[in-house]
C-alpha cells in the first residue's frame, strides 16, 4: 500500500490512498451487494470500475470514491471519517478474499466462478446500517423495501460530504427521535418500524458484531426481536464478510439453488443445504455467482402482491 495522504479540494479535507491490487476487481459486481435498488439507493452510486459510497464511520461521516486500475485500487474520501474510510477500502472490495483458490465441482458453477473473476467479497462493518434496509427487505417484494429505503434515506437522511451527491444514511438518534407513525409515509409497517427503533437504540452493541466470529455475531443480531436466521445472514454477508453465509428462509434463493445445481425448479431450505454443502466454508460465494450470472427458476404461481402503508 502507498502511504495515505491528506489533502484539501474545494476548501473540504479529503483523503486519499492507493492499494495495489491481488488479482482482478470487478467494481460492480463487488459493490452490487451494498446497493439496494439500483438508482434509487442514494447511499451508494456505481459507474463502471469507479464507485462513490457514502456512510457513517467510528470518526464521523464520509463520502467514499473507489476508482480501479488494472493494478491499483485508488481511494478518496471526505468528511469527519474520510481517513477510516480509505484505510477500510481493501475489505469492503475483499482485497483480502482469494476467489482463484475457489474450485467449485459443478460445471455451471465454474464457468461462472471463470467468466466473473473480478467478483470479490468484502465487508463494509456498517452493521447497523446494513440492517436498516435488510429489516425492510423481511417478508416483502424488493421493490417494495427498495422504494420504502429510498425514502427513508430522503427524509431522515443528510447531504453527504464531498463529491458524489449522495445521501447518509439515517443516524440511529435520528431514527429514534422519528415517531413510529411517520415511517407510515415511507410505506414502512409498524412492526417493521419498530424492530428498526429497537436496533437504532442498541446500535452501539450490534456493531460490536464486526469484531465477533460468525457464530457469536449472529446470536447477537437474532437476540434483537424481529431479526431472524434470515436477516442475521444478510447483515453477515454484507457487513461481516460472511463467506459461508447462507440466507435460510428467503423466498427464491432454494429455488434458485435448485435450479441452478440440480435442475429442479423448486427448491426447500433443506434441499438448498444440502445441495450447497460440498461447498461449506464458500456457500455465500456460490449465492453470490448465481446472482452474478441472473439466474432465477421458473416461476410458477403469483407473485408476492404490492402493499401500500402511507395515505395518500
Amino acid at each position: 500500500m502507498t502511504s495515505g495522504r491528506a489533502e484539501y479540494a474545494a476548501g473540504m479535507a479529503a483523503y486519499m490512498a492507493e492499494f495495489p491490487l491481488p488479482g482482478p476487481l470487478h467494481l460492480g459486481l463487488t459493490l452490487r451487494i451494498l446497493q439496494r435498488g439500483g438508482s434509487r439507493d442514494r447511499t451508494i452510486r456505481i459507474e463502471g470500475q469507479r464507485a462513490w459510497r457514502a456512510s457513517w464511520t467510528p470518526e464521523g461521516a464520509s463520502t467514499l470514491r473507489l476508482d480501479v486500475t488494472a493494478e491499483l485500487l485508488r481511494a478518496r474520501a471526505w468528511g469527519p471519517g474520510a481517513r477510516w474510510a480509505v484505510l477500510a477500502a481493501p475489505a469492503l472490495v475483499g482485497l483480502d478474499d482469494q476467489p482463484s483458490s475457489f474450485s467449485p465441482r459443478h460445471p455451471l458453477l465454474s464457468d461462472i466462478h471463470r467468466a466473473n473473476g473480478g467478483l470479490r467479497l468484502g465487508r463494509s462493518g456498517a452493521v447497523f446500517e446494513t440492517l436498516v434496509p435488510t429489516v425492510l427487505e423481511q417478508k416483502v417484494p424488493g421493490v417494495e423495501a427498495w422504494t420504502a429505503y429510498a425514502a427513508l434515506v430522503s427524509a431522515l437522511g443528510e447531504p453527504a460530504p464531498g463529491e458524489g451527491d449522495l445521501r447518509l444514511p439515517p443516524t440511529p438518534g435520528r431514527l429514534l427521535a422519528t415517531p413510529y407513525w411517520a415511517f407510515h409515509r415511507f410505506g414502512i409497517e409498524r412492526r417493521k418500524t419498530e424492530v428498526i427503533r429497537n436496533a437504532a437504540a442498541l446500535a452501539r452493541q450490534l456493531e460490536e458484531c464486526a469484531r465477533l466470529d460468525p457464530a457469536a455475531a449472529s446470536r447477537r443480531l437474532m437476540s434483537l426481536p424481529g431479526v431472524g436466521a434470515w436477516s442475521a445472514a444478510e447483515v453477515a454477508a454484507v457487513a461481516l464478510g460472511d463467506r459461508d453465509a447462507v440466507s435460510v428462509g428467503d423466498y427464491n434463493l432454494p429455488h434458485v439453488v435448485s435450479w441452478a445445481l440440480a435442475g429442479e425448479p423448486r427448491g426447500s431450505d433443506a434441499r438448498m443445504l444440502e445441495l450447497l454443502e460440498p461447498y461449506r466454508g464458500q456457500r455465500a460465494r456460490v449465492i453470490r455467482l448465481l446472482g452474478a450470472a441472473g439466474i432465477t427458476a421458473p416461476r410458477f404461481g403469483p407473485r408476492l402482491p404490492l402493499r401500500r402503508f402511507a395515505r395518500r
